[in-house]
């Protein structure tokens, strides 16, 4: 995704703001709003926003898992099995 090829000013945004959703929409390409030249919104459809948010989410998850490995907060899996089986029994 390149947002050079989908930057508008505000003004832009303003105006077309219904041709704006219909290509969003379509495309899947975000668009980068600028005011006085400064970029200050990124517009983006829902299902590309939902995407990013479960990407960002589990890349979280294997950034605590990589930190839980290498501070040795880690088990065995045959003994985590070994005690779930125990469980089961009782």
């Amino acid at each position: 995704m390149k947002f050079s090829t989908q930057v508008k000013p505000i003004s832009h945004l303003k105006s077309h703001a219904a041709e704006i959703v219909k290509t969003i929409s379509e495309t899947g390409e975000p668009m980068l709003i600028t005011q006085n030249g400064e970029a200050k919104l990124v517009v983006m459809d829902v299902a590309s926003y939902e995407r990013q948010q479960e990407t960002m989410a589990l890349l979280k998850l294997l950034a605590l898992g990589k930190r839980d490995i290498e501070q040795g907060r880690v088990r065995d899996a045959d003994d985590v099995f070994a005690e779930l089986d125990k469980e089961d029994e009782a």
